[in-house]
């Protein structure tokens, strides 16, 4: 019986090692108070985007009240997002930087 049970959680193992990583959007939402400067900034600084592209992002932000800035594996989400806030509050910003699973 016990050997039935060890190749079922092989198999499980490997099914689990065989499906790719979930994925986060980082988001960035909008307030009346971070300048649209700081956004472009923060975009094209944490998520190397060119400035055109950093533009688009923040008036997206600006205009439906949330904007995608990447998609990275949990880890890169999460520290994006971290990373963001920290720069945010030391300039005394009251920007919002979240994750959302894919």
């Amino acid at each position: 019986m016990a050997n039935k049970h060890e190749n079922s959680t092989v198999i499980e193992r490997q099914a689990q090692k065989l499906k790719p990583p979930s994925m986060y959007k980082v988001v960035l939402l909008n307030d009346d108070y971070t300048p649209m400067e700081f956004v472009v900034a923060v975009i094209q600084e944490y998520f190397n985007k060119d400035r055109e592209t950093a533009m688009q992002i923040m008036l997206k932000v600006h205009r439906d009240g949330k904007g995608v800035c990447g998609i990275f594996p949990k880890d890169i989400a999460a520290t994006k997002v971290d990373l963001v806030m920290a720069y945010a509050r030391q300039a005394g910003h009251p920007l919002q930087c979240v994750m959302e699973e894919v």
